[in-house]
């Protein structure tokens, strides 16, 4: 084979890696899904801890002053304490989630000579990461659904910060 053979060989190869490759991910029945889901999150996504005390959403949760000083875990130590509730979404795998949600508008604080008190000096946020989880996704043929990877940001946790000042 000669230099001029070469040649056209290397424009083919060449010209092969700019052809369009469907980058969407294959279809998959109802049944189907809930299997592809659970083994490709837990094949290519690293999935976080689940925390082993959760709550209902829709349970009222007073801040807790008063308990601040016997608690155990971290999350009801914080001078921004929190609990976690679980959020599902039909659409997302996995559909439920643990999320952090904040306890207190303020903080716990503890001035000399004075009972802790929540402060509103200060608030309580959450503390957010990005988390990828795979979105159901109905395909061209109305009967089948892919799964998309997308990142969704969710509270792990909450913290203390200043007030904002707003001027």
């Amino acid at each position: 084979m000669g230099m001029l053979g070469l040649y056209k060989i290397l424009v083919i190869l060449f010209g092969l890696l700019f052809i369009p490759v469907s980058s969407k991910s294959p279809c998959y029945d109802e049944e189907e899904l809930q299997e592809k889901a659970e083994r490709k999150l837990t094949t290519h996504y690293h999935q976080p801890y689940r925390p082993a005390h959760v709550h209902q959403p829709d349970t009222p949760a007073p801040c807790p002053v008063e308990l601040y000083r016997h608690a155990a875990d971290i999350s009801s130590r914080s001078l921004s304490p929190w609990r976690y509730i679980y959020e599902t979404k039909e659409d997302r795998f996995p559909r439920t989630l643990a999320v952090a949600q904040c306890l207190c508008k303020g903080c716990i604080i503890s001035r000399e000579k004075s009972p802790r008190a929540e402060s509103m000096d200060y608030n309580s946020v959450p503390l957010k990461q990005s988390r990828v989880v795979l979105r159901k996704e109905l395909c061209e043929d109305g009967k089948k659904y892919r799964l998309v990877p997308v990142s969704e940001d969710v509270a792990i946790g909450c913290t203390c910060v200043r007030a904002k000042i707003l001027s």
